[in-house]
């Protein structure tokens, strides 16, 4: 147990092993990560391991670009194989407002080196021959995107952290957070109390319970996503991409000789629970109707429900509170933590050490929505 940390990360999922990783690396000392759980266990180990830049928001154009390249050299830098495979996200789109939402999204991401295109049905039906194209209007398609192993990620740079001096907590609650004026001065844990002076919270969708502990809002709400797996599919193409039918928001990949499965549910409400059930599956069954009849022949092997950790506008929050002295955050992702892990391990690293980032993440400060300036993301699965 380390009784004094330079900095104490709270969360060990994909932010909070990335954030450690990457402060570790830079030579911060006395890096001490704290989990209450298993590493991964939270929503990462839930994720559907998508990665992409495809965004409408250019600070999430930059953001998952940016992690892309780290994600294509992760073997390399960790030594741990992430399993990534480059096949692309591809957008089904079926009316004129969305067409002409992903024509701008497309020159948004082209300007910023992102090989996006837009692409007509056919082509589409080429790519994700599963697919019924009828009512298309067109599709997105970047080839750069794609979708790798999350836990994969996780464990690769706890144990890069660990390598570069960092210590990790695991089974560990943060019982509190004590300050001393405007400065924090411990963390207090189950296993006792780590003096330090710097905390930055990565605990995703428990994430308001730790600003609560030193008076920073962090308006993170938890919302229950399930994910179904299926038996395998024959003749089922390595190349095939990520394919979401945005209408309906179904989304599938696959998953070893089977698919991975989703679909956002209307009917969840706000809350911690992530026991499975089956009353998506009649919406769900619509949507493959409607966009993949062959995925109804399917059958189900397994799934399981994690939770997203959305914000008001459905994206991050990432920066340092302006009341207290040194407490950084990066989360409320509203699903888009994992394939931004990498970059924003390295944003605060940055702020940590008060060097300039890549990008400026000061329009994500939780402080928006006090002074009525949200920042809303389209892309959403």
């Amino acid at each position: 147990m380390k009784r004094q940390a330079e900095v104490v990360v709270i969360g060990g999922g994909v932010i909070g092993t990335s954030i450690a990783h990457h402060l570790a690396r830079a030579g911060v000392r006395d890096v001490v990560l704290v989990e209450r759980d298993e590493l991964a266990a939270g929503s990462t180990s839930k994720a559907a391991g998508g990665v992409r830049a495809q965004f409408s928001d250019v600070l999430n154009v930059q953001l998952g670009a940016r992690s892309l390249e780290a994600f294509g050299r992760f073997e390399e830098d960790t030594g741990y194989d992430i399993g990534l495979h480059r096949v692309g996200y591809l957008f089904l789109l079926s009316t004129a407002e969305q067409v002409a939402s992903f024509e701008a999204g497309v020159r948004l991401q082209n300007s910023l080196g992102v090989p996006s295109r837009l692409i007509d049905p056919a082509e589409a039906g080429r790519l994700s021959p599963l697919i019924d194209t009828e009512g298309l209007l067109a599709a997105a398609y970047s080839p750069d995107d794609g979708h790798c192993t999350p836990e994969a990620v996780v464990h690769g740079y706890a144990s890069a952290a660990r390598a570069h001096g960092a210590t990790i907590l695991r089974h560990t609650d943060v019982t509190g957070i004590e300050t001393c004026g405007d400065t924090i001065s411990a963390v207090l844990t189950t296993l006792g109390r780590i003096d330090t002076d710097t905390v930055i919270c990565a605990a995703g969708a428990w994430s308001k319970a730790i600003g609560a502990m030193v008076g920073v809002d962090l308006p993170v709400q938890p919302l229950r996503r399930q994910i179904a797996v299926t038996e395998p599919v024959p003749g089922l193409p390595s190349t095939l991409p990520m394919t979401i039918d945005f209408t309906t928001s179904l989304y599938f990949h696959t998953e070893g000789p089977g698919l991975l499965v989703g679909m956002s549910d209307p009917d969840e409400r706000p809350g911690f629970a992530t026991d499975t059930h089956d009353r998506w599956i009649p919406r769900l069954a619509e949507a493959m109707r409607r966009r993949a009849p062959g995925l109804l022949d399917l059958r189900r092997t397994g799934g399981w429900a994690g939770l997203y950790e959305n914000t008001p506008d459905h994206n991050a929050l990432i920066g340092e509170a302006s009341s207290l002295s040194r407490f950084l955050y990066a989360t409320g992702f509203s699903g888009h933590g994992f394939l931004q892990a990498p970059a924003v391990g390295e944003v605060i690293r940055d702020l940590y050490l008060g060097r300039v980032p890549f990008v400026d993440v000061s329009p994500l400060s939780a402080g928006r929505f006090a002074a009525d300036a949200p920042r809303p993301e389209d892309n959403l699965v």
